[in-house]
């Protein structure tokens, strides 16, 4: 049996230059799945959990307890497996951020994804996300990083959708300058932009492949050539796992609802337009007074 951690481990892949292909797992049936068909690491999805464990969309809805239950679920089913695993924007403030590293670690995560959206946060693929400044990410950073003890720390910006692809790459590089492990730029939007990541940034990179999202498919060979290091895909057996489940509640007699490929439709069948009007109700009375 190994010896070494799971940090350890993802390392190791990482070190070896090539592109680790990560299928996203949401429960111990997925991870086992991942287990038996080869794969060398696993990425545990927020979007996944918050869908096929609860019931809902991926709008910051989850609590870190929740995402932490699902994680020594996922850990434990993949075994010498690494797991990288999805904590949105760390629960909280720095504080918190503390507390979610050492959770995570304690499930036995191989490596933790933070990211600079504001809470609560959306999908990276849906439109309107909002950010916290790159020095109140670093704040966040500089906590995990102090806080772990093996797994990697893995910094995500989306701000390409609200700010552009320059922004995203601004803010990037100073991320991996403080010591994050990884870089994943959420969501760019063409090929060129999956080019220009990867010649801005001098860091192992990640990016992240949703069906029907916003990024473009894009060939591992030609991802590793660049030099990406992780490909994630949230969706591989999540999206077929819906897809066939409505299927077969139709040949039942069940009434197929309307849905178009990509992650919104996906939300949408767990409420997504509910969550958000709920959302927008309340959304002027939230803003801090002075």
């Amino acid at each position: 049996m190994p010896t070494t951690t799971p940090g350890a481990r993802l390392r190791t892949l990482i070190d070896e230059g090539q592109l680790t292909v990560a299928p996203g797992v949401f429960d111990g049936l997925s991870a086992s799945l991942v287990v038996r068909t080869g794969f060398s690491a696993a990425y545990l999805t927020g979007a996944g959990v918050a869908v096929a464990g609860f019931g809902l969309p991926d709008i910051g809805l989850l609590t870190q307890t929740e995402m932490t239950d699902r994680t020594h679920v996922a850990a434990n089913a993949l075994g010498d497996v690494p797991l990288i695993a999805d904590a949105d924007t760390g629960y909280g403030a720095p504080m918190n951020v503390v507390r979610t590293v050492r959770a995570y670690e304690r499930a036995g995560v191989a490596a933790i994804q933070l990211e600079d959206q504001a809470f609560p946060k959306k999908c990276g693929h849906l439109p309107d996300k909002e950010l916290i400044s790159a020095d109140a990410f670093l704040d966040k950073l500089a906590a995990a990083l102090q806080a772990r003890t093996d797994a990697l720390i893995i910094a995500r910006t989306d701000a390409r959708g609200p700010l552009g692809i320059d922004a995203a790459i601004e803010r990037a590089p100073r991320y991996a300058a403080a010591g994050a492990d990884v870089i994943f730029v959420e969501a760019p939007e063409s090929v060129e932009e999956v080019e220009k990541i990867a010649a801005s940034i001098d860091a192992p990179l990640l990016i992240n492949m949703v069906q029907g999202g916003l990024t473009p498919e894009t060939a591992p060979d030609r991802l590793a050539a660049l030099g990406y290091r992780i490909a994630i895909h949230p969706g591989a057996l999540l999206a077929p796992y819906v897809l066939h489940g409505l299927e077969a509640l139709s040949r039942l007699g069940g009434t197929m609802p309307e849905a178009t490929p990509g992650p919104q439709a996906l939300f949408e069948l767990v409420g997504l337009h509910e969550w958000s009007a709920i959302g927008d109700r309340y959304r002027d009375h939230t803003k801090e007074v002075s």
